[in-house]
């Protein structure tokens, strides 16, 4: 039995964010057509999203993923696949699961083909909706859009916590910064909530320590690592030990970062934008937002920074109260934009 999500019951307080979604961030037209991918964990949420696309007056399919297959799923559904390649603009609000990152691959290609304007919303709750999908949007563009033109002309940045994070990433012009700030286009999908401009860099070297979260399903799992943060050691740019006292989050993340020959490798430095974030909840969808930097390896998404490498992999970190120099103009005093 396929599920109803145009009578599925939400809470009223979602319709600010989901408003924000489909009018502020998508800017749906009512000619235009949208595919909505979701799954049971997310109904509230989506019945919130379908609420706000009747009141845009467009076309749209939505798709619950138990509905077509077992979780986790082995491949994105075909059905999903052609219905995106019909569309305009889709949203993708799921709750991952272990080894799903190939099937939201496959659904990103079709995105990337057809150049959909896409709401990448992986493992939204609640509490995202009521605090990051509540931010001013457009004053977040503002903000990304400042920050990425001092980093687009820099040829280092260096961060600190005291946490004890000291890293340092050496850019090149071969390589673009990208703003996803939550204004969403053609150009490059993006997350939801939005609130960061990031590249692939050059080279990264030092020791960054996660006391935020990691990625992927492993943020689900381990939540906030404030009392037991994850110590990276970064050598020209491949991550060359990981220590924890949780030693099965230290062997999982170890593991992650070793499925393929650069799944070690730093393929994404990211400045967080959205001023409406501002304290770690355990879900890497909203926190790597936070006012900081955050990295990632695997993946450096190439299509969209010129990166030549590939990875199966892309996992991220975040930590907190950044201090942050763009060559030798300082941009971030713990946590706080200095621009």
């Amino acid at each position: 039995m396929s599920t109803n999500l145009s009578s599925t019951a939400y809470d009223p307080e979602l319709i600010e964010g989901a408003h924000n979604a489909v009018f502020v961030c998508l800017k749906i037209q009512p000619s235009e057509k949208v595919t909505l991918i979701t799954d049971h964990a997310s109904e509230e949420i989506a019945a919130s999203l379908i609420a706000e696309l009747d009141n845009a007056h467009c076309t749209y399919n939505s798709f619950v993923l138990e509905d077509l297959a077992p979780r986790p799923l082995r491949d994105m559904p075909d059905v999903v696949l052609h219905d995106l390649a019909t569309s305009n603009v889709s949203i993708f609000a799921v709750k991952a699961q272990p080894n799903e990152l190939r099937t939201r691959m496959q659904m990103c290609e079709v995105v990337n083909r057809n150049k959909l304007r896409h709401a990448h919303m992986v493992n939204i709750e609640k509490k995202i909706m009521l605090e990051g999908m509540r931010a001013d949007f457009r004053k977040v563009d503002e903000l990304t859009k400042r920050v990425m033109a001092i980093a687009r002309t820099a040829r280092r940045i260096r961060a600190t916590t005291p946490a004890g994070t000291d890293i340092a990433a050496d850019l090149t012009q071969d390589y673009q910064w990208i703003p996803t700030s939550g204004i969403i286009s053609r150009d490059k999908w993006g997350n939801l909530p939005g609130g960061e401009t990031f590249t692939a860099p050059q080279e990264v070297n030092g020791t960054f320590v996660v006391d935020g979260v990691v990625g992927d399903y492993l943020c689900g799992k381990y939540g906030d690592l404030q009392q037991t943060p994850l110590t990276l050691e970064v050598r020209r740019n491949r991550l060359v030990s990981a220590r924890c006292d949780n030693k099965e989050l230290e062997r999982e993340f170890w593991e992650y970062t070793h499925r393929d020959e650069n799944s070690d490798r730093v393929g994404e430095f990211a400045i967080g934008t959205n001023l409406a974030v501002h304290e770690v909840v355990g879900n890497i969808l909203q926190d790597e937002k936070i006012p900081g930097v955050h990295m990632a390896f695997g993946d450096p998404y190439g299509l969209h920074t010129g990166a030549q490498w590939t990875s199966t992999t892309h996992i991220d970190v975040v930590g907190r109260n950044f201090n942050i120099w763009a060559d030798d103009r300082q941009i971030m005093k713990n946590g706080r934009f200095l621009v």
